[in-house]
């Protein structure tokens, strides 16, 4: 993923205009683009393409952004797709519902090439920091490896949405440490990608039901801490 030349975008959004800028900027810039105007035609196209970084819009016929991204991270082989939100409401809970179906950024319209150009990067500067970690934690039952994006707890394999890993994986990273809302957020999703509060609280749930109640710990007024109790 060194060259930007090898990094493919797929831009899933039903304006032919939009479509065609971003395009346009994107295959400037190097990238390898494919397009869909529609969330339909998107996870058939991605199922095929592959992307590294797919740009979708949340309002669109026949299949909304966040249906559409629900199935997306479905797909195995997209597990660890960065997926760009692309919308022109402003509203609280489409933020939220993005996030919650595992969106890594959000984009309001209309969106400066320029601008879009800078998150993409972000994303995977973050992203080449983090593979420089320690790759595999073992602590209590769970074996939590960063190279595979996989939890083994007792002998069973457990699959986690990519930001649910990562929050999973930097609490077992510093066990008994607590982390804010805000500390979370800017660790796991960035300082420059604008989250709600509230989506860590919904990720935090989601992994508790996946791997249960006994690691993640709330303090009161405070934030989580992975417990090795």
């Amino acid at each position: 993923m060194g060259k930007k030349s090898k990094i493919k975008v797929l831009i899933v959004d039903d304006e032919p205009d939009i479509i065609e800028i971003l395009k346009y900027n994107l295959i400037k810039e190097g990238y390898q683009v494919e397009t869909a105007e529609d969330g339909v035609k998107g996870v058939k196209v991605a199922s095929k393409f592959l992307p590294d970084v797919i740009l979708l819009d949340i309002m669109m016929p026949k299949q909304d952004g966040v249906e559409t991204c629900l199935q997306l991270r479905a797909i195995p082989e997209l597990k660890n797709t960065f997926i760009i939100f692309l919308t022109a409401r402003m509203e609280e809970y489409s933020e939220v519902a993005a996030f919650d179906v595992g969106a890594d950024d959000y984009i309001t319209k209309p969106i400066k090439p320029r601008a879009l150009m800078s998150r993409i990067a972000a994303l995977f500067r973050r992203e080449s920091k983090k593979e420089q970690e320690q790759t595999k934690i073992q602590i209590r039952d769970l074996i939590i490896d960063r190279g595979s994006y996989t939890i083994n707890q007792n002998g069973k394999e457990i699959s986690l949405p990519k930001k649910e890993f990562e929050l999973l994986y930097f609490l077992a990273k510093n066990p008994n440490t607590v982390f804010s809302r805000d500390e979370l957020l800017q660790n796991i999703w960035g300082a420059d990608v604008f989250v709600l509060a509230r989506t860590v609280d919904v990720h935090i749930r989601k992994v508790r039901e996946k791997i249960g109640d006994d690691y993640i710990k709330t303090v009161k007024g405070v934030g989580y801490k992975f417990d090795l109790n």
